[in-house]
């Protein structure tokens, strides 16, 4: 009887810490579901990005712009080449995010409530028809050749020849920026002022005796004109970074200061100034300024 009671209990207490074992075994289920429940889903960004200005600029804001897109299938970066001048004013009364500058911004636009931040640098090529013999020109010649002092090939190296001066319209970065190192703001004399970089490349191609401005990352790759050396020193990205080629200008966002970009605009923003767009910048021929 006692042998019977003995075994009895045995076999209950077994039962009991089997039981208790099988309460707390969780099944991946369980696991999942906590976890699930404490997992968000990243926001998705979306809405569009407008951006307005520098003709100079098209391929780097391209490139930025086609890219980001990719990243970012929610967002439209749109682009619209009026000119530094009227990037500027879109900047300034807000029909776009992000404004686009061939230049530095001006003592007096900074002050009417607008901030410049710098994406890159660009060489402004000073060119010539392919068939020039023309290779070198000091600034003090190109100075002298855009207000008319010099007026044939020939007192420069080259074959007789009047010489076609082929500029920018008035407001345009571009044209500033090679007035304001060339010295000669205000006294160009040219014989044809044209609205894009692409106007001017074309104009020079076409004329033998021309000469002209574009900005480098246009010029590359053409071979209808011919970039001369600037006082011995090719405009090249690492000359335009290093400092040696003298004819440089920074390309500009322009943003209203202590304004909020919208959270599409702010990201655009942001990545264009970061250095994981630096590739891209140097593929569109400019010099990236992001370490």
């Amino acid at each position: 009887m006692k042998k019977t009671l003995a075994l009895i209990l045995t076999l209950a207490l077994s039962l009991a810490a089997l039981t208790g074992c099988g309460s707390k075994t969780e099944t991946p289920a369980d696991t999942n579901t906590d976890n699930s429940a404490q997992t968000e889903a990243p926001a998705t960004l979306s809405g569009s990005v407008s951006t307005n200005g520098s003709t100079s600029m098209e391929k780097v804001i391209d490139a930025l712009s086609e890219q980001f897109m990719a990243d970012n299938s929610g967002v439209t970066v749109t682009y619209d080449p009026t000119g530094s001048g009227a990037g500027i004013e879109t900047a300034s009364n807000g029909s776009a995010d992000i404004g686009l500058a061939s230049r530095a911004l001006k003592d007096e636009e900074k002050a009417g409530g607008l901030t410049e931040t710098v994406v890159a640098l660009d060489g402004i090529a000073v060119i010539v028809n392919a068939d020039s013999k023309v290779a070198d020109l000091t600034v003090e010649q190109i100075g002298k050749i855009f207000t008319g002092e010099i007026t044939d090939w020939s007192e420069v190296g080259g074959d007789a020849g009047t010489i076609s001066c082929i500029g920018r319209e008035a407001g345009s970065g571009t044209r500033d920026g090679f007035e304001s190192i060339t010295g000669t703001k205000d006294a160009c004399k040219l014989d044809q002022e044209l609205t894009s970089t692409g106007g001017v490349i074309e104009a020079v191609a076409g004329n033998p005796n021309a000469i002209g401005y574009a900005s480098l990352s246009a010029v590359e790759g053409k071979n209808t004109v011919k970039a001369v050396t600037v006082g011995g020193v090719a405009c090249t990205e690492e000359t335009v970074l290093n400092g040696s080629y003298a004819i440089q200008r920074p390309f500009v966002l322009v943003t209203k200061t202590g304004e909020t970009l919208s959270p599409a605009a702010q990201a655009f923003f942001d990545y264009a100034t970061s250095s994981t767009a630096s590739q891209l910048i140097k593929a569109a021929g400019a010099v990236p300024v992001a370490k």
